[in-house]
């Protein structure tokens, strides 16, 4: 009996992706990830750094909270609406809503001290570590 072998060539997925969906508007395909935000998460001596890729989106659409060394950043990915006169949208590829990261850290970070700045696209995070509490021998009387 004869095996049988299938070969891709590199244009399979690249004519896929262009045919996928071209007359209507989707939003995302079955199997295939939410819409995220790439980052990169460094451990300093007494800080963490955290670079976040967060494009197109204001400064007052981010929102980052810290619980003790659980993390969470969110945006809201907003798009003008558009309207042509006598045009139809063909394919919309731009998304559109909410996009959220959360990560837990090896030591709880100091809140109070934490600092956030944004530029260019880049949510820049720096979160001091919290003094560890030194451990206490207590006496018996």
């Amino acid at each position: 009996m004869a095996n049988l072998t299938r070969f891709n060539s590199p244009f399979d997925d690249t004519f896929d992706d262009l045919l996928r969906g071209f007359f209507v508007r989707p939003v995302a395909y079955d199997g295939q990830p939410a819409a995220q935000f790439k980052m990169d998460v460094r451990e300093e001596e007494n800080a963490y750094v955290v670079h976040a890729d967060i494009p197109g989106v204001k400064k007052e659409d981010i929102r980052v909270s810290i619980d003790g060394n659980q993390v969470s950043i969110g945006a809201e990915v907003k798009r003008a609406t558009e309207e042509k006169n006598g045009g139809r949208v063909l394919k919309v590829e731009r998304y559109t809503g909410k996009v959220s990261r959360s990560f837990t850290l090896a030591s709880e970070v100091d809140a109070g001290a934490a600092n956030a700045r944004y530029a260019d696209g880049v949510l820049e995070l720096t979160l001091p570590k919290k003094a560890a509490s030194s451990a206490k021998q207590l006496t018996i009387n």
